[in-house]
């Protein structure tokens, strides 16, 4: 699927946008005819409302949208798109009534109004197109939508039909549309190459686990980024129950969201090297699964003590990020659906991440509102390092006690990158119910906030 705006040289519509206080004002500059259909169709300017207003001979003449109010707009990521999502069939372009600085968001959310899962079986979509308004970036929304569409396809498709090996298939996809490098170390290649705690947790499921690396750019500065790719996580034998695992397709969000990242840095032709890394493996139940108690060396030689088998994703992480520090980037980005405590701190809709860097903060939450993209800062919290520290090993994978869970997590993953410069993002890459611009189901969070906040972050 392909999500982009119609062609200017199509024949379209004209629509005016109309905020719920400003349909009075509106009105008195229009015949007594528009005023007259307004009101006899009800018409009152809030949000979703659509209205087609006939000319002199029956034909549209234009369109109007309703806005709504400032305190429901600030309810709704793309509060336009709850009016395209409700036109007929058509081109249209947008005549008045979007401010300059949300008319960007405004054209993405209609753009992903577009979206649908329908791999399985047919789903509706908005049908409006829109042609894309003077002055703004069309290539640039269009690749952020068409990251999105990546993104969500990787989140929504089943372990049966995204394994490790069809990550794998995803990511070599991306390289090769772009001219990137791709290289693999799986199975037994793993423990020869130095990956024992990725080999570990991905050694009990029927497709071998494995480490993935994309390469792109030749100059500019370093940026890795590395993304958890579990591709469904049971608990191992910590087994989970079962309403627990019923949305555990996306336990590669993480790996999803670098690749949408990924593909919008190249598709923009960012001046730097990236370099994206994706651990990616079935934390499965057999005979050979790792056990609680057991005690792993990863990659830069820290052990870890188990304590439970379902903190599976910070150790696939930790020795991608070992790999990652050896390169020296300027930036090294991670992102993983980690833990059920980041929601329970921020809910669905926000996306924590933690940096020690002030300027990356900074950039971060500018760029979030920009990009309509929200994120929310957590601690490093220095003083928790002693709970992931269990005597018996280095570090422990899941401390009892549950408190400050996604703060402990990402304590223990900043032990792996060492002097490098690290954000981390704890993020949940769902929708539970269906939004203007956003279909229920896998979703990015994070990757445009990165992206607008990049070229401050990298001074590119």
């Amino acid at each position: 699927m392909t999500l982009s705006f119609a062609p200017s040289s199509d024949p379209s519509i004209p629509l005016h946008v109309i905020a719920q206080p400003d349909l009075d004002s509106w009105l008195q500059d229009q015949p007594d005819t528009v005023r007259a259909w307004v009101a006899a169709n009800g018409f009152t300017g809030a949000m979703g409302q659509t209205l087609l207003v006939p000319g002199a001979h029956g034909a549209v003449d234009f369109v109007l949208a309703g806005y709504g109010t400032e305190d429901k707009r600030a309810r709704k990521r793309f509060p336009l798109a709850a009016a395209a999502m409700a036109l007929p069939e058509g081109t249209y372009y947008i005549a008045s009534g979007i401010p300059a600085d949300r008319l960007e968001m405004e054209c993405l959310g209609w753009l992903m109004t577009g979206y649908a899962f329908d791999r399985y079986a047919s789903q509706s979509a908005g049908t409006a197109a829109l042609v894309a308004p003077e002055g703004v970036d069309a290539n640039r929304i269009e690749t952020m939508a068409n990251a999105e569409v990546l993104t969500r396809d990787l989140l929504n498709t089943p372990a049966s039909d995204m394994g490790p090996e069809q990550l794998q298939q995803a990511a070599e996809a991306l390289a090769g549309e772009f001219g990137a490098a791709c290289s693999v170390f799986s199975g037994a290649a793993l423990l020869e190459q130095n990956f024992p705690m990725i080999h570990t947790v991905g050694r009990a499921a029927e497709q071998a686990p494995r480490l993935i690396e994309l390469n792109w750019g030749s100059g500019g500065p370093k940026l890795t980024l590395v993304g958890k790719g579990v591709c469904f996580d049971t608990g191992g034998l910590n087994l989970k129950p079962g309403a627990s695992m019923g949305l555990m397709k996306k336990d590669m969000g993480g790996a999803a969201n670098v690749l949408g990242l990924a593909r919008m840095i190249m598709q923009l032709g960012f001046p730097l090297q990236l370099r994206v890394l994706i651990p990616a493996v079935e934390n499965a139940l057999a005979g050979n699964a790792f056990r609680p108690g057991d005690i792993l060396t990863s990659r830069k030689g820290l052990t870890v003590e188990i304590n439970n088998t379902d903190a599976e994703g910070r150790l696939v992480l930790a020795d991608a990020l070992a790999l990652a520090a050896e390169g020296e980037p300027d930036l090294v980005i991670s992102m993983a659906t980690l833990t059920g405590a980041a929601r329970v701190a921020v809910g669905p809709d926000l996306a924590p991440f933690y940096t020690d860097d002030q300027r990356c903060a900074s950039a971060l939450s500018h760029a979030a509102e920009a990009s309509a993209d929200p994120v929310w800062r957590m601690p490093f919290h220095t003083p928790y390092e002693a709970m992931i520290e269990p005597g018996i090993a280095d570090l422990d994978n899941a401390p009892s006690g549950g408190f400050a869970g996604s703060i402990t997590a990402a304590l223990f993953l900043r032990r792996f990158v060492g002097a490098c410069r690290y954000i981390h993002f704890d993020i949940y890459s769902w929708q539970p119910s269906k939004e203007p611009g956003r279909a229920k189901g896998g979703l990015g969070q994070g990757p445009r906030a990165v992206l607008t906040a990049l070229s401050e972050i990298l001074e590119l």
